[in-house]
């Protein structure tokens, strides 16, 4: 199982118009995108996710606004800043996630590699620390 996070850097096109942001599955996504969800109107000071995925892969992306992510891969937490929508977070196997500091105007998407599956979530995080210590 790989476990992994990284930025990733998305090409910004434009011209005088504006600008553009293509994302393809085998091309700057290393999976086929199976869902895409987004989180908006988040309210100050809450923190969300809390959960780990056992097999999902994502990329998250502040289209706009920021946020922070908290990854953990039981080992070591590390902080990242979403600033910029031609930037993107990727993340594979169990790794541990939550989300904070969303900007008032923050509208966050996800594309995921598969469709909505609870039995794919790991909700407690003493249960996650279980699993990758087993792993």
């Amino acid at each position: 199982m790989k476990v992994n996070y990284e930025i990733l850097n998305f090409k910004t096109l434009g011209d005088e118009r504006g600008s553009l942001i293509a994302i393809e599955d085998g091309y700057n996504a290393p999976f086929p995108i199976k869902r895409v969800y987004y989180i908006f109107d988040t309210k100050k000071d809450v923190i969300r996710g809390y959960h780990a995925h056992i097999n999902l892969q994502q990329i998250a992306i502040a289209v706009r606004g920021s946020c922070t992510f908290i990854v953990d891969n039981g080992t070591k937490r590390e902080e990242i800043n979403l600033t910029t929508p031609n930037q993107g977070l990727l993340i594979e196997g169990l790794i541990w996630r939550e989300m904070k500091n969303f900007t008032e105007d923050c509208v966050l998407v996800v594309l995921a590699s598969e469709h909505y599956n609870e039995n794919d979530y790991i909700r407690e995080y003493d249960k996650f620390i279980g699993i990758v210590h087993d792993s």
